[in-house]
């Protein structure tokens, strides 16, 4: 079944093979017919025909007597396929390497997808206690230091969120006018930080980085638990971050120096 609105047609069996691929993936427990139905608010003759056609595409597979269904390796060979054309990871790494070595902290390499930052390389502290992430997984941009360097210099960003913004902690913006005043900021002093906006126990800088054209690519961030991110150790910090970032901008072209002399602009 297809609708048409102007311009394109949306396929409604497509969007729902898709929503159940991605539950499925983001869940970490295989699902069965009745569970799917009921946290999608399918029916179940619905989740059963799309679950069968995503086993038989190879996209999932039925993993136990109870019927429950889990992703197959397929959505990791196809990711990695994309990573592996995404050349900022491997020049990123020297530099995140050395920034790890040196801070022994959680480094990140993020991208932009929407309202959400995605991690796309991660350094893990040495430490016992540390930030917790994975590669591939998402935060909402307007509450981590990631997040909102990448925003600050994106075009039109703002224009993705309405009021008011999601909050998941006292410090959290709730409000696009605050989050506005925020990335004009960071687009002056260019560094943003992360006060205990998405996790309130968890703090973070991070520093955007652009190609050779003046675009922003991502962002290099370092993140760790509040305790050991004073605003005495963030201060310290913030050099390390900010010269990491313009490393990784170098490496893939981008005119440092001129762009340090210049005021940072939204791209």
């Amino acid at each position: 079944m297809a609708f048409h609105y102007i311009g394109h047609v949306v396929d409604l069996t497509l969007l729902k093979g898709l929503r159940v691929l991605d539950h499925l993936a983001r869940n970490n427990e295989p699902l069965g017919v009745s569970d799917l139905a009921r946290e999608l608010g399918l029916t179940k003759s619905n989740a059963h025909r799309t679950l069968q056609t995503l086993a038989d595409a190879g996209y999932i597979s039925r993993v136990d007597q109870r019927g429950r269904y889990a992703c197959t390796l397929k959505l990791f060979e196809l990711g990695s396929a994309v990573v592996a054309r995404t050349d900022i990871r491997q020049i990123a790494d020297p530099t995140m390497q050395a920034l790890a070595s040196a801070t022994k902290e959680t480094i990140h390499l993020s991208a932009l997808d929407g309202r959400d930052v995605v991690y796309i390389h991660k350094i893990e502290s040495p430490q016992p206690v540390r930030a917790y992430s994975s590669i591939g997984g998402r935060a909402p941009a307007h509450c981590v230091a990631s997040g909102k360097a990448l925003l600050a210099f994106t075009r039109g960003s703002l224009e993705l969120f309405s009021d008011p913004l999601p909050t998941f902690s006292p410090r959290s913006l709730a409000s696009v006018d605050a989050l506005a005043k925020e990335l004009e900021t960071i687009r002056q002093s260019g560094v943003a930080i992360n006060w205990g906006e998405w996790r309130e126990a968890v703090r973070g800088i991070a520093a955007p980085i652009f190609d050779a054209t003046g675009t922003i690519s991502g962002s290099i961030g370092i993140s760790g638990p509040a305790e050991r991110f004073s605003e005495t150790a963030i201060v310290e910090f913030i050099p390390d971050v900010v010269e990491a970032a313009r490393a990784i901008s170098g490496a893939l072209g981008h005119n440092v120096a001129r762009a340090s002399a210049a005021t940072p602009r939204e791209n």
